[in-house]
């Protein structure tokens, strides 16, 4: 069996001077607790947050690239990159956790179709097309409908992507986004960390109309584990909580991450956040449950979300305790071979056929 976790946002906590080599405090992910969970792949996401322009976000996604490159290379006896499934079996044989590379956000491509392949040749194999706002591609689930689903543009980069072999994420998308890349894809596409909203109705999670269009082109919807799209009863939690007045600690650590005071600062409010009753386990394993149900054991997989959420799920506070999950789904009756294809096997089978149609 190989896990792999399908989005967690690494980079950001990077460039805010995290050592992934050390065990550390208020972190959700590092290269010890990948080990410790028994992940033997992870795609880093290079995310830019909308309210950089175009050239703003190129350059700060090479930023984070760099960062990236830069621990990965210096901690060689624990990981290594792979861009494609067989280098992460590869990888696994040696020992070494997998390292892939995704990006959040197509902004940086700056409405191009060679930078997308420029970021190819640097190792990213799946573009999340928008975040949380409209972009030169596509409108977001949190957007104002400009496009009314893919721009011109971004019906030129699906078919694009085709052909390079890059995986479409739709994590984040309009629902009117993801139609259309179900209709204008002609290989699979995904959604990297998402959750059901049969079951928690937030406007980021995917209708059973949309879980199965997925499922029936081959692609795979991978469960997100931040609480609020878990659970409406965790969002009213939260909003009750007053918490989310004090989330500008997060901004300030940010702007400063070697500030001691700026640290500490959001770390308060993190723990203040862990303190809160949350969904655990249980509610992730509902959401695995809801896709197995509509449509089908290979059509899930799970995207922690994990260094882009501010509150992880109870019990699952990183992602060192991701054993935890699939002793849930054993309990639930799943045998080995479906907890198998649930933990990474899906999502390798989805990154085959995406690059096997490479022309």
């Amino acid at each position: 069996m190989i896990v792999l976790d399908s989005h967690c946002d690494s980079p950001s906590q990077m460039v805010r001077l995290r050592d992934f080599r050390r065990d550390n405090d208020h972190a959700q992910v590092d290269f010890p607790k990948l080990k410790a969970g028994g992940v033997d792949a992870s795609f880093f996401a290079l995310f830019t947050p909308n309210r950089l322009a175009p050239a703003e976000a190129h350059a700060y996604a090479l930023r984070l690239l760099d960062e990236l490159d830069r621990q990965v290379w210096e901690n060689g006896d624990l990981v290594a990159f792979a861009h494609s499934a067989e280098e992460v079996e590869i990888n696994k044989q040696k020992g070494l956790i997998s390292i892939l590379i995704g990006m959040e956000n197509g902004s940086p491509l700056m409405g191009s179709v060679a930078e997308m392949e420029a970021f190819w040749k640097r190792g990213v194999r799946y573009i999340t097309l928008c975040h949380n706002g409209d972009n030169d591609i596509c409108d977001s689930c949190a957007g104002e409908g400009r496009w009314g689903g893919l721009s011109p543009f971004g019906r030129e980069l699906v078919a694009a992507m085709n052909r390079q072999g890059m995986l479409i994420d739709i994590a984040h998308a309009a629902d009117a986004t993801v139609r259309d890349c179900l209709e204008y894809s002609e290989a699979p596409i995904i959604s990297t960390h998402s959750c059901c909203r049969a079951l928690a109705s937030h406007r980021r999670n995917l209708p059973d109309e949309l879980i199965r269009g997925i499922a029936e082109k081959g692609g795979v919807v991978q469960v997100n584990f931040y609480p609020v799209f878990l659970s409406d009863e965790f969002a009213r939690v939260l909003a009750d909580s007053g918490l989310e007045e004090r989330m500008d600690a997060e901004d300030r650590f940010i702007a400063n991450p070697a500030d001691p005071a700026a640290r500490a600062a959001w770390n308060e409010v993190q723990d203040a956040l862990i303190a809160l009753p949350r969904p655990g386990v249980r509610e992730i394993a509902d959401h695995i449950d809801h896709v197995v149900r509509i449509a089908g054991i290979d059509a899930v997989g799970i995207g922690t979300d994990f260094d882009g959420i501010e509150v992880p799920p109870s019990g699952l506070e990183t992602v060192a305790r991701l054993p935890l999950l699939f002793g849930e789904l054993r309990s639930r009756g799943y045998d080995e071979a479906a907890i198998a294809k649930i933990a990474g096997g899906n999502f390798l089978r989805v990154l085959r056929k995406v690059q096997e149609k490479r022309c």
